[in-house]
Parts: C-alpha cells; structure tokens; sequence
C-alpha cells in the first residue's frame, strides 16, 4: 500500500470516529425534546442507554470471528450502514419502543466500528495515531451539542439532528464501501501487540477472575465511565429546566465539556511520562471531584467552570488505567482483565447515568451535583485501594 493510500485511510478512519462521536453528545441536549415528543419520564433514558450499550457489547464482542470470516473492510462497511439506519430510525420513530430498537441497531453498528478501527490500527500503526484516533472521537462528542443547539435555534425538531448524524454516517459507509479492500490487519506491531492474547499464555478468565485487584479494577472503571457519561449527559438538563439556563448557553457549556475532554487527552499524552502515571490518575480524580463539587454550586459561571474542569480531568483516566493494567494484574493476565475493563465501562454509562436520571426524576435536577461528586469520591477510593494493594 502506497503512502497515499495510507494516509487517505487514516483520514477516513478520523473521520469516522468523529461521526462516532457525534451521537454521544447529542443525546443530552436532545434529551428533554425527545421525552416531550413521547410523553416519557425524565429516567427513561436509561432504556435507550442500555438498548445501545446491549447492541454495541454484543457486536465488538464478536468482532473479531467477524473480522476472520469476512475481513476488516467489509465489517466495517455493514456496521456503518447499520449505524446509519439506526440514526435515521430515530429520525421517524413513531413510538419510543421503535426508537429503543434503532438504538439497539445504532450501538451494535458503533461497537463493531469501534473495535474494527482499533483493531486495524493497533496492528498497522503506532500509539500516537490511536491517540489521535480517540481524540477525534471527543471532538465529534463536542460538536453534538453544538449541531443539536443549531437545530433548535433553526426552530426544527430534534430529529433534524438526527437526520444529519444519518447522513454523515451513511457517508462514511459510502467511503468505506469504495476502500473496502484496502481495510487489512497488517503485521507492523510486534505478535504480543498484534494479538495481546498470545502474551496471556494459557490463564483463563476464570484465574483472572481470583485476583482481588481485576474485580477493584472492574468496579473503578464501571464507577468511572458513569462518571464521565453521567457529566456528558445531565448538565444540560440541569441548567435548562432547574436553573433556567438558556438552551443556547447551556448546550455551548455541554459542548466545551466535551471539548475539555478532547483537548485533555492530546495534552496529557505529552504529560503523563513526566508526572507519573499513578500521579496523574490522582491528581485528576481529584480534579473530577473538584469540578463535580462547582456544579453542585448554584452559581452559573462556578458550575459552568467545574462541567469544563470535570471534562479536562477525565480525559487521560482510560488510557492511563489500561496502561497501568499489567503491572497490576500481571502480564498473564492483563489481556483477560483489559477486556473485562473495557466491557464494565461499557455498563457503567448507562448504568450510573440511568441512576442519575431516577435519582432526578424522584428527588429533581439538583441530585446531579451531589450524585457526581459521591461517585467521583467513589472513584477515588476504589483508586487508591488498587494502588494500596499493589504496594
């Protein structure tokens, strides 16, 4: 493969985690919308939550007997187009039910890409273009909130927003489907990295799973997901409807919350080797709880700060915890605890961020601050119990 194709790869493989992205910060400023539309209560987002994180743990689950039988290329190619029926489902759903199914077909799509793009970076390029890759992911976060607002202030429903998600990602497939023979697992990373199993030996996930720190590992990075989804999600409603916030100001301070995030992780990736990767765990959780506490604050612009602050400070937490895995788990098991991570993050959100929406509906708007900041302090703890065991 020439350079140019590379790099013509690399750009839609960007550019697809940027559509990616879109959806998750989309949900939160079309939220209240969306329950007037069907008469639901302000919890039911849990439902729809759990419907897309149930399709999107079941498809990368299986990716990778997917990616052996019918290749990268193609994978990504239906997953794209299944995401983006799932979108324009949303745009014509006649009943909330339909909806739950287009969300069930939207996170199946998301999953599969998620994991195909990874998988085809991890074993044909190096650390920095992944970074970038999630960092692009955080940008197109950003600008959710920013092309909802946009709808809003055209005065259009919020299925425009949807259409428009649809669009870009049929798009993508459209792009995918002209370079699909192009999309090939390569052998540029050493065996380990290609597959990280083979550095697993014969360790089942059963012996994993009697390691005390992997289950402190799950539940820290359950907590923590919720965390950084629970942040993503509810602010806005928050600022609208129980401090009459202005859409617009408030839909800008959501999308800087996911901006924070992706400025966040580019930053500390040139950072982290020079603190510390403990330290800096450390020092942001404690940012986290710190920003958490500003909203709770009923001051608009001390609230405003800490959403912003709460975004910077989750950014590099994914990373950095993966990376620390193996010291902690051991290398044997680090493949298995990884992914045991990975698929406890993918609960976490909808889990602890449908908590917060129950919490809300029974106690109102105002539990979103105090919620953050208990489960930032959560966080925290579980953290610090990990690194007093490892000592």
């Amino acid at each position: 493969m020439t350079r140019g194709q590379k790099i013509l790869l690399i750009g839609i493989a960007y550019a697809g985690f940027i559509v990616l992205g879109l959806p998750n910060g989309l949900l939160g400023v079309a939220w209240p919308s969306i329950r007037g539309s069907f008469g639901i209560s302000l919890d039911a987002v849990g439902v729809l939550l759990i419907a897309t994180t149930t399709g999107y743990l079941l498809s990368s689950f299986s990716s990778g007997p997917l990616i052996s039988r019918i290749g990268v290329g193609t994978l990504l190619t239906v997953s794209s187009l299944i995401a983006g029926v799932g979108f324009l489902g949303y745009s014509v759903a006649p009943t909330w039910w339909f909806m739950i199914l287009c969300g069930l077909l939207a996170g199946a799509g998301a999953g599969a890409i998620d994991a195909g793009l990874n998988s085809y970076f991890a074993t044909n390029h190096g650390a920095n273009l992944m970074n970038w890759l999630h960092a692009f992911f955080g940008f197109g976060a950003m600008l959710g909130p920013i092309v909802m607002t946009a709808v809003f202030n055209l005065g259009r429903s919020w299925r425009w927003g949807y259409v428009a998600v649809g669009v870009l990602q049929m798009l993508f497939t459209l792009c995918l489907a002209l370079t699909r023979g192009r999309w090939r697992l390569g052998g540029t990373q050493p065996s380990s990295q290609a597959n990280p199993a083979q550095g697993a030996g014969k360790v089942s996930g059963v012996d994993t799973l009697r390691l005390p720190v992997v289950w402190f590992g799950i539940a820290l990075f359950f907590v923590f997901t919720g965390v950084e989804g629970s942040a993503g999600q509810w602010p806005y409603s928050l600022f609208t409807e129980a401090r009459g916030v202005a859409p617009g100001v408030a839909g800008l301070w959501v999308s800087i919350y996911w901006g924070s995030l992706t400025v966040g992780r580019m930053l500390f990736g040139l950072v982290t080797d020079r603190l510390g990767v403990v330290r800096t765990i450390r020092l942001c959780m404690v940012g986290v709880a710190l920003g958490s506490a500003c909203i709770w604050c009923n001051v608009a612009i001390v609230s405003f700060v800490g959403l912003a602050l709460v975004g910077f400070c989750v950014a590099p937490l994914f990373p950095s915890l993966i990376s620390v895995t193996p010291g902690r788990a051991g290398a044997a098991h680090a493949a298995n605890a990884i992914g045991f991570q990975v698929a406890s993050a993918s609960l976490g959100i909808p889990v602890i961020s449908g908590l917060a929406g129950v919490l809300a509906e029974r106690m109102g708007l105002e539990i979103v601050g105090p919620f953050l900041l208990a489960t930032s302090v959560v966080m925290l703890v579980l953290h610090e119990a990990i690194v007093r065991r490892q000592a």
